[in-house]
């Protein structure tokens, strides 16, 4: 796959952030992305697939996350809540990858677009989805190295 993963998640972070705060269609969303100078540097695959993706299944998302949650999804800070809504996405949609990795991606990105300790919150609730959607996974004993 060309272009950067992690740059991928952030254009798409911001796609789905401002998605949610605009409600503006999403072909307009990825228009003014296109715009940034860095966006050169996505696989575009990726982001298309992760943007779209949680778009389509922002209903399915939501409820999953909010089974995990100390308050309502509206009350969730929007970044956190895009984050949330791309991690649950990648585990539910990209078997490919290791829920360890989309965890930590979750919370890196968190780390640079949230606040100072929204990274903590976004990983507890990445980890019980992660149990939930991935239970096999999650509870496969690690290799000794």
């Amino acid at each position: 796959m060309s272009g950067n993963r992690r740059k991928s998640r952030e254009f798409a972070v911001q796609g789905i952030y401002l998605w949610l705060l605009n409600q503006q269609p999403v072909n307009d969303v990825i228009k003014q992305l296109r715009e940034d100078t860095a966006y050169h540097e996505i696989d575009e695959t990726m982001f298309s697939k992760l943007l779209h993706g949680v778009v389509a299944n922002v209903a399915e998302l939501d409820l999953r996350i909010g089974h995990f949650v100390d308050r309502p999804i509206a009350e969730l800070s929007p970044v956190e809540h895009a984050v949330l809504l791309l991690g649950a996405q990648e585990l539910l949609h990209s078997l490919e990858v290791p829920y360890r990795v989309i965890i930590n991606e979750a919370v890196e990105l968190t780390k640079t677009f949230g606040g100072t300790d929204g990274h903590k919150y976004v990983n507890g609730v990445m980890d019980k989805i992660a149990a939930q959607v991935r239970s096999v996974e999650v509870n496969k004993p690690r290799a000794l190295k």
